[in-house]
Formats: structure tokens, C-alpha cells, sequence
């Protein structure tokens, strides 16, 4: 019980970091808007989620049981 309250306490502490982080610094950054800029924006999050999925998969498949 213990572990998944600090698992879900580090979850809404980076979640809030991450929170201010867009609303704070990231409006100072001047991104050009492109078509590029766009696309990698729009796909970056599910290539980074592929990566983790596949990886575990590959973790699971090398275990034996």
C-alpha cells in the first residue's frame, strides 16, 4: 500500500513540475512554426510510447517463466 501511494505522490509531483514548467518557461522559447516543428510535436509522444512498449515487450519475451 505504501508503495503505490509514493509511486502516485511522485506521479502528481512530476506531473506538477511538468505543469509549470509548459506554463512558465516554455512560452519563452521561441519555437518557429513550421510543418516540421508541428509533426514532431504531434508524433513525438507516440514514437517515445512505441519505444517503452517495445522495449517491455522485448524485457518480457527475454524472461522466462
Amino acid at each position: 500500500m505504501e508503495n503505490q501511494l509514493s509511486f502516485i505522490v511522485k506521479l502528481l509531483l512530476l506531473s506538477a513540475l511538468l505543469s509549470l514548467l509548459i506554463k512558465d518557461v516554455l512560452p519563452s522559447v521561441a519555437i518557429p512554426a513550421t510543418a516540421t516543428n508541428a509533426l514532431i510535436l504531434v508524433l513525438l509522444p507516440t514514437i517515445i510510447m512505441a519505444i517503452a512498449l517495445l522495449w517491455r515487450f522485448q524485457a518480457q519475451k527475454q524472461t522466462p517463466s
